[in-house]
């Protein structure tokens, strides 16, 4: 018997979530040495700057990229879609060329203005120098995200997730030597060498895309630009929000808490989001191209989507729940014991990641469909009540509010995205997801709740039963989407039939 569309969307959203997660597994295990040795180097002072640098990199480069690396991915989705090879290569070449000359341009703004930046940042010209040095990633960067975009809309998930994981292991390669030599001051050119090598990398997995040979005349040059902007420009308006967003918490948190208090910040977030990571990089690698596909159907358009969100809380669920029980010694595992106050950052921020991987399908309904103004607003309220809810729990609760401050983020976009896509393209949980979202903000809520009021063991101990308990659950579940024939096949070859068989 064929599969139902159900069953096969089920299918294909746990294989390429698995995919990513695969190489999440080997980056966190890379990113675990990493973080531990530069901490133990740095400190949280030299974290914090870390921070500060990554942001004013992200800021700039989301500014000076007009999105085109976001809308890339699906007009080349759309184009590999309607099955006409010049298009496809049109779209392409567009693609590269305007990455290109974006990357040259936000190189040399960067550059000149790295005076107002560095005041901007740090409130001081101190670190002017390399403010205008980490212009060379922006150009490096603009040109891998080129690069990246073609291998998304193509939806090669396994090329992106060897990126990946080459990424970390070079990363972390390069970092460790330049600031065991050179303190901070190697944090700016280890930045660098890791941003070349990944364009490289990028340029070496895109080049196995065999794209047409074509001559795109300056009419056709012009329309795809003009596709390309057309959706860009809501892309980089709602990316300038996110990274904007993150960089004023930043800079709020160094004047009220200092660097070090932005190392500490650094740390939860980096943390909070470990996990989840893999899950909400899945969706944008993979699902969004495979939602635009099907957008203008509202009926199958929010069977993925539902779908989607299954099993991304299946799957986040089980380790939000081992991160709130284990969040004081994780962070001792990744960083240091100067990270004291982080632990109660994290907290919160965990908390917030649940409601966050729980939202975020319903989202790309708006992208995918191409609703922009519904999108930007959507995405401008959201942030702006983050940046609020930020300064406000700084001012009233000290570091752990920005903690606070990213749960009630995820509490005000669940309900707003829940409202837009519901009028857009009538949109309802199904109750599989409503039954998995009681669950999840059931245990959630009582973990967060033990983790704040209770002494040790109790909140680990009591973290520790709902993670094993709702994990059986949902692996359970898994099971039964994945198929259970398929699972036994690789359970014997593990040699765990038998535990196998009895969850099934």
């Amino acid at each position: 018997m064929a599969d139902t569309p159900a069953t096969t969307s089920h299918a294909e959203a746990l294989k390429s979530t698995s995919i990513i997660g695969g190489s999440t597994a080997v980056t966190i295990l890379v990113r675990i040495v990493r973080t531990k040795v530069l901490a133990s180097l740095l400190g949280p002072t030299g974290i914090g700057l870390e921070a500060i640098y990554d942001s004013v990199v992200n800021l700039a480069r989301t500014f000076l990229d007009l999105g085109i690396s976001s809308s890339g991915v699906r007009q080349i989705a759309a184009s590999i879609a309607s099955g006409d090879q010049r298009l496809v290569a049109t779209t392409v070449i567009t693609l590269r060329r305007v990455c290109l000359i974006l990357g040259v341009l936000g190189a040399i703004a960067l550059y000149l203005f790295r005076v107002p930046v560095s005041r901007m940042a740090f409130d001081n010209t101190d670190h002017a120098r390399d403010v205008g040095l980490l212009s060379i990633i922006l150009l490096l960067g603009s040109v891998a995200g080129g690069q990246g975009a073609l291998l998304q809309g193509a939806r090669r998930i396994s090329d992106l997730a060897r990126m990946r994981i080459i990424g970390s292991v070079v990363g972390a390669g390069v970092s460790i030597p330049f600031v065991y030599f050179w303190g901070r001051a190697g944090i700016v050119p280890y930045m660098i060498v890791a941003a070349a090598v990944g364009g490289l990398i990028s340029w070496a997995y895109a080049r196995r895309i065999k794209i047409e040979q074509v001559n795109v005349s300056l009419p056709e040059l012009s329309r795809e630009t003009a596709n390309l902007l057309k959706l860009g420009i809501v892309f980089v308006s709602t990316g300038l929000m996110s990274t904007g967003a993150l960089f004023l918490i930043r800079i709020l948190v160094t004047r009220m808490q200092g660097l070090d208090g932005v190392g500490q910040f650094q740390a939860a977030s980096a943390l909070s989001t470990i996990y989840v990571g893999f899950i909400l990089q899945a969706m944008g690698t993979d699902f969004y191209p495979r939602l635009t596909s099907v957008a203008e159907d509202d009926r199958r358009c929010n069977q993925l989507v539902n779908e989607q969100s299954e099993i991304s809380i299946l799957l986040a669920l089980p380790g939000v729940l081992g991160t709130l029980a284990a969040a004081p010694w994780v962070i001792r595992l990744f960083y240091t014991s100067k990270f004291d106050l982080a632990p109660a950052i994290l907290y919160w921020q965990v908390a917030g990641t649940f409601l966050q991987v729980n939202s975020w399908p319903l989202g790309f309904i708006l992208v995918a469909k191409g609703r922009s103004i519904a999108y930007f607003w959507t995405e401008l309220a959201a942030y702006s009540a983050y940046v609020l809810f930020g300064w406000l729990g700084l001012k009233y609760f000290g570091l752990p509010g920005v903690g606070m401050a990213f749960l009630g983020l995820y509490v005000f976009h669940w309900v707003m995205i829940y409202v837009v896509a519901r009028k857009i393209s009538g949109f309802a949980l199904s109750p599989g997801n409503i039954r998995l979202s009681l669950i999840g903000v059931a245990g959630v809520g009582i973990a967060l709740c033990t983790r704040l009021t209770l002494p040790e063991p109790w909140p680990t101990l009591i973290g520790g039963i709902l993670t094993i308990t709702v994990g059986i659950h949902c692996l359970k579940i898994l099971i039964r989407h994945a198929g259970s024939e398929k699972i036994m096949y690789y359970s014997r070859k593990l040699k765990l039939s038998f535990l196998v068989r009895k969850l099934l």
